[in-house]
């Protein structure tokens, strides 16, 4: 009998508990409108890397050594293609270049990085006004990375975003420090 009044009492704290701290559904997570034939214009252009979120420190280690960076993203010259530009400010000073093509998947809202074909990126939109978030799951790895047209959003939105995805397993939490000037972008 006192088993199944503490079992009882158990279940009832953990509905409670529940109500108290719910996450939010993953529905919540909209997937923004990449229809597997045109990149929306409306996410094309310049975009600043502000957080990550990951179940552990390992998969968000490669953004270590980064102060900030400045993406730039442009329709490609093929069909389906959007041509990524990035440069990197390391926290030592140095501007890293890189370039990179994404592929829209036919009847899919994934986009597949040429040379990856181990690596998935969707696109969520953010309630952060400006921001967009990102779901890259690779060989060994997911992370979800938030992104925004201002280089310093409202302090919210990161808090937002790291609530969101402490619900979704990512325990691992890094904030870019944006302490330096961006790097400029080449234009090739």
């Amino acid at each position: 009998m006192f088993h199944q009044i503490w079992a009882a009492l158990l279940y009832l704290y953990g509905v409670i508990l529940n109500s108290i701290y719910q996450c939010p559904e993953h529905s919540q997570l909209t997937t923004l409108g990449v229809d597997g034939k045109e990149f929306p214009e409306v996410h094309l252009g310049q975009w600043y890397f502000i957080a990550g979120t990951a179940p552990t420190k390992e998969e968000l280690a490669t953004f270590d050594p980064v102060d900030n960076i400045v993406f730039n993203i442009a329709v490609g010259s093929a069909p389906m293609q959007l041509n990524l530009r990035a440069t990197i400010r390391t926290k030592d000073g140095l501007c890293v270049p890189r370039k990179w093509i994404y592929h829209l998947t036919e009847g899919s809202t994934d986009l597949r990085t040429e040379g990856r074909p181990d690596m998935k990126t969707e696109l969520f939109s953010s309630s952060c006004p400006g921001g967009i978030m990102l779901n890259e799951t690779g060989q060994g790895y997911q992370r979800f990375l938030l992104y925004n047209r201002s280089p310093h959003p409202p302090e919210k939105c990161v808090e937002e975003f790291k609530s969101l995805t402490s619900c979704l397993d990512s325990k691992a939490f890094l904030l870019t420090p944006r302490n330096q000037e961006a790097c400029e972008l080449s234009s090739n």
